[in-house]
């Protein structure tokens, strides 16, 4: 991405409290703090923070071996005070396993680097929001990092 890039999404109100978003492509989601079936939009930021390290881990792992299991936790804490509302504690955790062999093997090996420098350098909305809001990544595997 170079500078100037522009992303874009538009909201429709479906109902009160449900809207629909549409991106360029033409996809939808429907969501809401009143949308039962549905995410709220906290719940789809906590899914585009681990989306994003997702799509990074995925691609530089899968290139080596085919996952046996790869999950995503991502938690924050909800805070009100007098500020107003915001996530605190945000902690996004990798449950990934790959196959026995040199491939699996290898893999493993990348796992950890993949997930640093997703954090790091290429996930574009966790870095973003650290700008303001420190976001922890660990393995599940690993001690979670002092808060």
């Amino acid at each position: 991405m170079t500078d100037g890039d522009q992303r874009r999404v538009t909201l429709e109100r479906v109902a009160e409290g449900v809207y629909r978003a549409t991106n360029p492509r033409g996809a939808t989601l429907t969501f809401g703090s009143n949308h039962d079936e549905g995410f709220t939009p906290v719940e789809l930021l906590l899914a585009a923070i681990g989306g994003c390290s997702a799509v990074d881990v995925d691609t530089v792992t899968g290139r080596h071996a085919t996952h046996e299991r790869f999950e995503v936790a991502v938690e924050a804490q909800a805070s009100r005070d007098a500020g107003g509302n915001i996530l605190r504690d945000v902690a996004m955790t990798f449950d990934v396993r790959f196959p026995e062999g040199p491939e699996g093997d290898k893999a493993r090996r990348l796992l950890p680097r993949a997930v640093r420098t997703s954090h790091e350098r290429t996930c574009t909305v966790s870095r973003s929001l650290e700008a303001t809001t420190p976001v922890a990544v660990h393995l599940a595997d690993e001690e979670p990092p002092p808060a």
